[in-house]
């Protein structure tokens, strides 16, 4: 009987990171990392996609920031840069931060014909803490040309580290 009773602080230990204070505070910082990248066979052709995100929050819920973003393609014939600033409202979840936002920012680079494309969009994502400064996030977007409406945006994704302090 006693050796049950014994199952009870040990249970209680491992509930211990589920009530972790994972929360954002305003004034808190966010820096964001991500990265990918693709090849053939023959390693002669590829691509890969870098990026850095680094928010603030204004409030518990509402964050400001800035993405830098560089990409390659195709045996070094393409290559953009992308830097967008963005507004996000979180949902408070304890560890889940759900959140809703929009962005807005340039593209450039040797496959945009000569002209830098400006773009805005909405977007959606959460952030996963699994402990209390470090998190996953999720994200997609829709992103448009400025100049060109609507109907010319496209999906992107993306999954990243992230560390707030």
């Amino acid at each position: 009987m006693l050796r049950k009773l014994y199952l009870v602080p040990v249970l209680a230990l491992f509930l211990l990171p589920a009530v972790a204070k994972a929360q954002f505070e305003a004034g808190n910082w966010a820096l964001q990392l991500s990265g990918q990248g693709t090849n053939d066979k023959d390693f002669e052709t590829g691509q890969f996609t870098i990026s850095a995100d680094i928010g603030y929050f204004m409030t518990k819920e509402a964050e400001i920031g800035l993405r830098e973003g560089v990409s390659w393609n195709d045996g070094g014939s393409s290559w953009g840069l992308n830097s967008n600033a963005y507004i996000d409202y979180h949902f408070d979840m304890d560890r889940w931060q759900p959140f809703i936002g929009a962005n807005i920012g340039k593209f450039c680079g040797n496959n945009t014909g000569g002209n830098d494309d400006f773009f805005a969009g909405p977007e959606a994502g959460v952030k996963y803490f699994v402990n209390t400064t470090t998190f996953i996030q999720g994200i997609v977007a829709y992103e448009f040309d400025l100049q060109e409406g609507f109907d010319t945006g496209a999906f992107t994704y993306g999954l990243s580290i992230g560390f707030k302090w």
